[in-house]
C-alpha cells in the first residue's frame, strides 16, 4: 500500500516547511488530494512560487511566506498544526563547502526553531528531512542506520546535528520526531537549473536542448535513486508511526543501486539521443557509493516503496519532456 489509502482524522492540518520546493510541493499536492488541510511555509529562496501556484485557490491550502530562521514565524506556522513535515533546508554538498556559515544558520538553527515551535504548540508528529550524506566515508554497503562514518561536508554535519536534536527532543521534551534519510530523490518539479542541480533533471534538460552534459568523476559512482512518490509515502507513514519509533532516523530509498554512467545512457536512449558525455573532476565531499538498507523503515514505519528506479525514471522523463518542451 502506498499513501493514498492512509487515513488521518478528518480535520487534520499538516504544516509543510519548504513547501514550495521540490519535495515540499509534492507533499502539499499529495495531502490536498487526500482531502486534508495544508499550511505551506517557504521563504522562496530555493523554492518556487510556480510550484505552489496551482494550490492557491484550494480551500484547504494556505501559504505563509516566511523563514524558519525567525522563531516567531515558526510559532505562528505551528499554531493548531497536527503534523509538521519539515523540508525547509538548503541542499547541495558542494555549496555547503563554499557556504558553511549559511548552512549552520538555515539547516541547524532553522530546524531547531521548528522543533521548539512544534514542541510548544503541542504538534503530534514532527517529521524532518535528513540525508544519506550522514554516512560519510563509511565503506560498507548497503548503508544501515547505526553504521555512520566520518562526515565529508558541512551539509552532512547539519543533517547529523538535526538527528541528534531529534533524539533529544523526544527524550527530554516528548516530541515525537522522525528523521528521514533521503537517498538521491528525483522526480517531477525537481529543478534542472543551476550549478548545484541534481544530475537526473540536469541530464534530461541538457539532452533535450542538445547540449553535452558533464559527469563529475568516471561515472562509476553508484546511488540509490529514489522516486518522489516513495518519499511522500515515507513522510505520511511517519505521521502514523508508533511513539516507540520516535527519536529515530530511517533510510528512505528503494533499496537499489544504479551507476551514474548507466543512468546517463538510459536517459539518452529514452530521449533518442546519441551524445557522449564530458567527464570532469570528482566533486569534493561526494560519497562514492550509496545504497540503502531500508529494513528499519519497513519494520517501524510500515514503509513499502512502490516505485523502483525504472518505473520512476520513466515517469520523470515523461514529465520533463512535457514541461520543458511545452
Amino acid at each position: 500500500m502506498g499513501y493514498n489509502d492512509l487515513i488521518f482524522p478528518q480535520d487534520s492540518l499538516f504544516l509543510v516547511t519548504g513547501g514550495a520546493g521540490f519535495i515540499g510541493s509534492n507533499l502539499c499536492e499529495a495531502i490536498l488530494n487526500m482531502g486534508y488541510r495544508v499550511r505551506c511555509l517557504d521563504n522562496l529562496s530555493t523554492g518556487k512560487q510556480e510550484n505552489v501556484d496551482p494550490f492557491l485557490e484550494h480551500p484547504n491550502y494556505t501559504f505563509i511566506k516566511g523563514d524558519i530562521v525567525d522563531f516567531d514565524t515558526c510559532l505562528q506556522a505551528c499554531e493548531g498544526v497536527d503534523f509538521v513535515l519539515n523540508e525547509a533546508a538548503w541542499g547541495s554538498v558542494p555549496r555547503s563547502i563554499e557556504m558553511p556559515l549559511y548552512y549552520e544558520e538555515i539547516n541547524i538553527r532553522g530546524t531547531l526553531n521548528m522543533m521548539e515551535a512544534a514542541c510548544r504548540k503541542k504538534v503530534q508528529k514532527f517529521v524532518y528531512a535528513s540525508s544519506s550524506s550522514v554516512y560519510g566515508d563509511h565503506p560498507v554497503l548497503p548503508k544501515a542506520e547505526g553504521q555512520e562514518g566520518n562526515l565529508l561536508s558541512p551539509y552532512a554535519l547539519t543533517k547529523r546535528v538535526n538527528e541528534e536534536y531529534g533524539k533529544l527532543y523526544k527524550k527530554l521534551y516528548g516530541l515525537d520526531t522522525y528523521g528521514l534519510r533521503y537517498f538521491n530523490v528525483f522526480g517531477r518539479r525537481q529543478d534542472p537549473d543551476g550549478a548545484y542541480a541534481a544530475v537526473i533533471p540536469k541530464f534530461i534538460k541538457q539532452l533535450l536542448a542538445d547540449e553535452i552534459p558533464t559527469i563529475h568523476g568516471d561515472g562509476r559512482q553508484s546511488r540509490d535513486f529514489t522516486y518522489i512518490d516513495n518519499v511522500i509515502e515515507a513522510n505520511l507513514k511517519a505521521c502514523l508511526a508508533p511513539q516507540e519509533a520516535a527519536g529515530e532516523a530511517f533510510n528512505i530509498a528503494y533499496g537499489g543501486r544504479e551507476y551514474l554512467i548507466d543512468i546517463y545512457y538510459h536517459i539518452c536512449n529514452a530521449l533518442g539521443k546519441d551524445v557522449k558525455p564530458n567527464f570532469g573532476p570528482d566533486r569534493l565531499g561526494d560519497i562514492k557509493h550509496s545504497n540503502a538498507d531500508i529494513s528499519k523503515a519497513k519494520k517501524l514505519l510500515n514503509y513499502n516503496p512502490e516505485y523502483n528506479f525504472e518505473r520512476g525514471i520513466e515517469l520523470a522523463i515523461n514529465w520533463y519532456k512535457k514541461n520543458l518542451q511545452s
